[in-house]
């Protein structure tokens, strides 16, 4: 069930980059943002969340990746803080 969700998740990142982030298929990549508390309180769960869609990433490519590119991981950390993973997103977005 766990890896359903986490490649669900994986497979709309990828999606949602392809839509809002033309230059990053320009490149040979496509980078992927994992955004994902490595520290603060939530740490103890969700680096767990990172390293699972780093495992998966590394299975897509793998296999060839996504539309003949490998896809790059951008590791972005909010420190279990709300307002900071606002912040992030837009920047991973941006």
């Amino acid at each position: 069930m766990q890896r359903r969700f986490t490649l669900k998740a994986l497979t709309a990142a990828v999606a949602l980059a392809s839509i809002s982030a033309v230059p990053a298929f320009a490149a040979d990549t496509i980078k992927v943002g994992v955004l994902h508390s490595l520290s603060g309180t939530m740490a103890i769960s969700e680096t767990v969340l990172k390293d699972t869609v780093l495992m998966a990433i590394e299975d897509i490519n793998k296999k060839g990746g996504v539309l003949g590119k490998q896809l790059e991981p951008v590791i972005v950390d909010p420190a279990s803080n709300w307002p900071l993973f606002a912040e992030k997103t837009k920047q991973l977005l941006g």
